[in-house]
C-alpha cells in the first residue's frame, strides 16, 4: 500500500477510532500536518513511553537557514522528512528521517518587500503531501507543488495578490484531487475566500468567499459596504471528515478591528453579526459550498480571530451512551466549544481560561452573553478585558488523546484595555482602529498548558508558564504529551497526571507543534525551534521582556531513545 493510500485509508477510518481507542496517526509516518485529517496531533507509536522517556537523547539537528520565528511541523513519508523554514530566505527541504542529512533543498524566491505584508511574522507551518507531490503555501500569495523525490517544481499558482496584505503561512488541505487553501490579511482589510486547485495542474477548480457580497446569504449582516474589506480570511489549517465529506476551516477577525465601522457601537448590534468572521465554517470540498457556519464571536470587537483548528472526535457529549460526531475548538475568545460537526450547533461552551468579556454562552440562542462594559467603542475605553487579543489560545495546535479522552491546550493568560478610533482603509496597510494595551491575567503567570476534559467541560491538570505564546502539542500512545514553551524548554509530560518526566533546554523559544515517527526501527520526536518577535510586538512591555528573554533560533532538533 502506498503512502497516499495509507493516508486516505487511515483518514477514512479515523471516525471509528475515538470510540474504539485505536490509533490515529498513520503507522510509522507523520503524513499530514495534524497527524490525521481530524487534526488530533496524536501518534500510536509507543517505543518512547513514560517508562523510558528519561533516556530520551539528542539524535540529530538541522539548521533551518535563518533565525526568524520557526513554526513548521515536519511531515514524514516513508524514510523522508519534509520541512520548511521561515522566510529570509525560505526553504523547503527533504531530509533523511533517521540522520537529518539533506536529500534536496529548494529556496522559494520571494519578491522584494513581501515581508511588510505579513502581519504576524514571515513564517511557514509546513507542507502537505499527496501522490508523490509536496505542496507549500508561500508568502507571495501562491501555492507551489514539488516532486517529493527530486524537489523539481511542477507548478506554482497565485491565489491572492499579496500586496493587499495577504500572505500564506500554513499548509493547504489536500482532499481527493484538490489542494484547498485560504490566506491571511484580516489585519489589512482583505476580504476572505478559499480556493481549490487541481492537485496535478494547479488550475483553479472553485473559489468561495467567506465574507458574503450582495445577493449572498449573510451580506445583510454587514453595515453598508463594510463587507468589501471585511476580513474573515482563512489562514490556518483545515480538518476533513471523509464520511460526511465536509472540510472545516476557521475564519479570522473581521476588519477593521474597530467594530463601529461594521455595525452599532454597543453589544446590542442587532443583525450586524458580520458573517462569516471569527467563525468555523464547514464546506463541501467538491464545490466549495458553505454547508454551515458557527460564530463564536459575532460582531467581534476584540480581535478574537476564529481561525483556531477544529479537532474532530466521536465522543458521548449528549449522555445517551452513544458517541456523537463533534468538533472541539479552543477559541481565542476563551470558550471551549463542542460543536455538532454535521449541523454546526454548539453543544457545549465552557470557558477554559479566565474570561470576562462575556458572562457565559447561551446555547439556546447560540451566541455569547456579553458584558456590555467590556465592549470597546469610539470614546469608550473598556478596561480589564480577558482574554487578550492573542487569545485564550492562539494558532499553536492542541492535541487530542483517544487514550485519556483529554485535549491538551497551549493557553495564554493575558488581558487588555481597548478603545476604538477612526480608521480608513488603505490597501496594503494595517486596518485596525484600536488602542489595546496588554495586562497580565490573574494569578501571576502568563501562559498555561491545560489538560481539558471536553465532556465534563473542566480542567484536569495544568502547568503554569512564565510566558504566553508557547508551543503546540503532541500526544502519543506511550502515555506522553510533548510540548515546548517560549522559555525554550522542550518537555515530555505524563498525559494523565501532568508530571514533567523529561525536559531539555533548546536555546530559543518553541512555537511549533512537535511530530513523531519511526525510521530504521527507531522512534524519533522532532521539533522546530525559533522564537517569535512579531507577536510580542503586539504585547507592549510584556512583549519586550519576552524578546529579551530568549535569543533567536532557527533549528530542527530530533530526539530518540539511545
Amino acid at each position: 500500500m502506498s503512502s497516499t493510500q495509507k493516508l486516505l485509508a487511515g483518514c477514512a477510518a479515523w471516525a471509528l477510532l475515538a470510540s474504539a481507542g485505536a490509533a490515529s496517526a498513520m503507522d510509522k509516518e507523520w503524513p499530514i500536518y495534524g497527524g490525521n485529517y481530524a487534526n488530533w496531533h496524536y501518534s500510536t507509536l509507543t517505543q518512547i513511553n513514560k517508562d523510558n522517556v528519561k533516556r530520551l537523547s539528542f539524535a540529530w539537528a538541522r539548521s533551518l537557514g535563518n533565525a526568524f520565528s520557526q513554526e513548521t511541523t515536519p511531515l514524514v513519508i516513508g524514510d523522508t522528512l519534509f520541512v520548511t523554514s521561515a522566510n529570509g530566505p525560505q526553504y523547503v527541504m527533504a531530509l533523511d528521517a533517521a540522520t537529518g542529512a539533506i536529500r534536496w533543498k529548494v529556496e522559494l524566491e520571494m519578491p522584494a518587500g513581501v515581508q511588510q505584508y505579513a502581519c504576524c511574522g514571515v513564517v511557514n507551518r509546513g507542507v502537505a503531501y499527496s501522490d508523490g507531490m509536496i505542496y507549500v503555501g508561500r508568502l507571495d500569495g501562491a501555492i507551489s507543488a514539488f516532486d517529493a523525490k527530486t524537489g523539481e517544481e511542477k507548478w506554482t499558482t497565485e491565489i491572492v495578490d499579496y500586496k493587499q496584505g495577504s500572505v500564506i503561512t500554513s499548509p493547504p488541505l489536500v482532499v481527493k484531487d484538490l489542494v484547498i487553501s485560504g490566506f491571511g490579511g484580516g489585519e489589512y482589510g482583505a476580504r476572505g475566500y478559499i480556493v481549490a486547485l487541481d492537485k496535478k495542474t494547479g488550475k483553479e477548480r472553485w473559489k468561495t468567499w467567506t465574507v458574503p457580497g450582495p445577493g449572498e446569504p449573510g451580506n445583510e449582516s454587514w453595515k453598508g459596504d463594510s463587507w468589501k474589506y471585511g476580513g474573515g480570511t482563512v489562514w490556518l489549517v483545515g480538518s476533513y471528515d471523509p464520511e460526511r465529506n465536509l472540510a472545516y476551516f476557521g475564519t479570522s477577525n473581521p476588519a477593521p478591528w474597530a467594530a463601529h465601522v461594521r455595525g452599532p457601537n454597543t453589544s446590542d448590534y442587532g443583525p450586524f453579526t458580520n458573517k462569516w468572521t471569527a467563525a468555523t465554517i464547514a464546506i463541501n470540498p467538491d464545490n466549495g459550498a458553505i454547508v454551515w457556519g458557527f460564530q463564536g464571536t459575532p460582531h467581534d470587537a476584540w480581535d478574537y480571530d476564529g481561525v483556531n483548528e477544529l479537532v474532530l472526535v466521536d465522543i458521548d457529549v449528549t449522555g445517551d451512551g452513544r458517541p456523537d460526531p463533534v468538533g472541539l475548538k479552543a477559541d481565542r475568545n476563551g470558550f471551549f466549544f463542542v460543536l455538532d460537526r454535521i449541523t454546526g450547533k454548539a453543544l457545549k461552551a465552557d470557558p477554559f481560561v479566565y474570561t470576562n468579556w462575556a458572562k457565559g454562552f447561551d446555547l439556546a440562542a447560540q451566541r455569547p452573553i456579553e458584558d456590555p462594559a467590556k465592549r470597546p467603542g469610539l470614546k469608550k475605553r473598556a478596561v480589564d478585558i480577558c482574554p487578550n487579543l492573542i487569545g485564550g489560545k492562539n494558532w499553536m495546535p492542541m492535541a487530542w488523546s483517544p487514550d485519556t479522552k483529554l485535549v491538551y491546550i497551549p493557553a495564554n493568560n493575558l488581558c487588555m484595555d481597548m478603545e476604538d478610533s477612526e480608521v480608513e482603509y488603505k490597501r496594503g496597510s494595517f486596518y485596525l482602529g484600536k488602542d489595546f494595551p496588554t495586562k497580565p491575567g490573574p494569578g501571576g503567570y502568563l501562559g498555561e498548558l491545560i489538560a481539558w476534559d471536553p465532556v465534563a467541560g473542566k480542567k484536569v491538570w495544568s502547568i503554569k508558564e512564565k510566558w504566553p505564546f508557547n508551543g503546540g502539542v503532541l500526544a502519543t500512545a506511550g502515555g506522553l504529551v510533548f510540548a515546548g514553551n517560549y522559555a525554550g524548554e522542550f518537555r515530555a509530560i505524563d498525559a494523565k497526571t501532568g508530571e514533567i518526566l523529561w525536559k531539555k533546554q533548546l536555546g530559543s523559544g518553541i512555537h511549533a507543534a512537535p511530530a513523531t515517527y519511526e525510521a530504521g526501527g527507531k522512534q524519533y520526536v522532532v521539533v522546530a525551534v525559533g522564537r517569535s518577535e512579531t507577536i510580542p510586538g503586539f504585547l507592549g512591555e510584556i512583549g519586550r521582556q519576552m524578546i529579551e528573554a530568549q535569543p533567536t533560533g532557527g533549528m530542527l532538533f530530533a530526539f530518540a531513545i539511545e
